[in-house]
């Protein structure tokens, strides 16, 4: 892939754009949404079902800047175990609405850092997330490990419980980069945890890496990724840094004088891009790579792969509900999202009920252009006879979509016999092509670049 003219002229290197986790995206939920329709929306899951659980835990021993994630320092214990308690009741309630049968195709234990909880919170944690829904055969429980936040009897914790995929983020490997971000996690120390993790037999291993850091140049990204390839990660985010101070203050103490140009970001995504396929791995939508043996590699061949908040999945579930501050939940009906203060959510739940405060309830053409747009962010391609097998809708409106589309770029998205089709040299414009079919109002959020 090399840098077309024709990216620049469609407006690549200046536009803001939505990464497209949902649809509508979040700052699109509205408060008509409550805790009244997270309940029938889980009442209503089929008995039997296999369903995803996200459990948010939003503590960090020290707060990174480049993170804009719903995130809290502490120093103690305290809040952490409270909040833990607070878990376990959310966990008793949702029993009391879920049907029968239901099991768990993926479990992931997100943050902030799940491995700041003491090995026994750790037992605790997934004795009560079992006690309302087991793994399914096949199922994944899979937990984001913080390097400098984990020990062997953490570990030993997490094996016992099920773990049997860890997700390591390593943003970068230089030093200069790690101490202009707040985060300072040396390759030794990455290495040492990966071997422990694989020591108790957990064979799949995810790592976050980004581009677009102050600082990163790329002999300086190359050297990072080569880095990262001995430790041998099944799978690998690449996520392009989104810098939006506007929502994370902490991001101003980054260096803005240091940042790479909106060009100089697709040159580091080439560089990373190009090793990563050297190495061997398939690419995967816009920003992941994996083994061509793990599930997500497979399911991009199978045309299987799904999108949702943590990015790519291969995870067949309809139903994902989050648990914890801020978390958000997706049912075939609609989102719901919880209240992100941790006081205002713990308070919702000792009081008896779900601190859903926000959401959407889908509408009109909501999941057609969901599909759509989830479509071209995992496969580059739209079919018709799809949409038409899937949705309440007709040639005529799907051939409209298209064509409003295409007037806007061109030859970058080509129709095909069936539908639409972003070719290699267009994927950079990826988001940009998928917002043409966004319906709401893009002036009403502000998001991170679309490099």
């Amino acid at each position: 892939m090399t840098h077309d003219p024709q990216l620049a002229r469609l407006g690549l290197f200046d536009a803001r754009v939505p990464r497209y986790t949902s649809y509508p995206t979040a700052p699109h939920f509205g408060t008509s949404i409550g805790a009244s329709n997270f309940v029938q929306w889980i009442e209503a899951i089929p008995e039997g079902s296999e369903i995803s659980l996200y459990l948010h835990v939003p503590f960090c021993r020290r707060l990174c800047w480049f993170c804009a994630c719903r995130t809290q320092g502490t120093t103690s214990d305290n809040p952490v175990i409270a909040y833990v308690e607070t878990l376990k009741t959310e966990l008793a309630l949702l029993q009391d609405h879920l049907p029968r049968g239901v099991r768990l195709s993926r479990l992931h234990w997100g943050g902030g850092t799940p491995t700041l909880l003491s090995a026994d919170l750790m037992h605790a944690l997934a004795q009560a997330i079992y006690d309302v829904a087991p793994m399914a055969e096949g199922g994944e429980f899979s937990v984001e490990i913080d390097p400098n936040e984990i020990d062997d009897a953490r570990l030993d914790a997490l094996a016992s419980a099920g773990m049997n995929r860890a997700s390591i983020g390593v943003q970068d490997f230089d030093p200069l980069i790690q101490k202009a971000i707040g985060r300072e996690q040396g390759y030794a120390l990455t290495r040492d945890v990966a071997e422990r993790i694989r020591a108790r037999g957990v064979t799949s291993l995810n790592a976050d890496i980004l581009y677009g850091l102050p600082h990163q140049t790329g002999p300086r990204i190359a050297d990072s990724v080569q880095k990262l390839l001995t430790l041998s990660p099944d799978r690998v985010a690449l996520y392009g840094y989104a810098h939006v101070p506007w929502m994370s203050r902490r991001q101003q103490m980054l260096p803005s004088n240091a940042m790479p140009t909106p060009q100089e970001r697709l040159d580091l995504f080439e560089t990373a891009r190009q090793l990563f396929l050297w190495d061997g791995y398939a690419e995967v939508g816009i920003d992941h790579f994996a083994k061509p043996d793990d599930g997500m590699a497979r399911a991009q061949r199978a045309g299987t792969l799904k999108r949702n908040f943590q990015g790519y999945t291969d995870d067949p579930a309809k139903v994902l509900i989050g648990l914890g501050a801020s978390s958000i939940s997706r049912f075939p009906q609609g989102y719901a999202q919880n209240a992100s203060g941790t006081a205002e959510h713990t308070k919702a739940i000792r009081a008896g009920q779900f601190s859903t405060h926000r959401g959407h309830s889908f509408a009109g053409e909501d999941t057609l252009r969901g599909r759509i747009i989830e479509a071209l962010m995992c496969d580059f391609a739209v079919s018709r006879a799809e949409l038409l097998a899937n949705f309440d809708t007709t040639t005529d409106r799907i051939d409209a979509l298209f064509q409003t589309a295409q007037a806007g770029f061109g030859s970058m998205l080509e129709e095909t016999e069936d539908g639409l089709l972003i070719p290699e040299r267009a994927r950079p414009l990826t988001r940009m092509i998928a917002r043409a079919f966004d319906a709401y109002d893009g002036a009403q959020a502000r998001h991170s670049s679309a490099v």
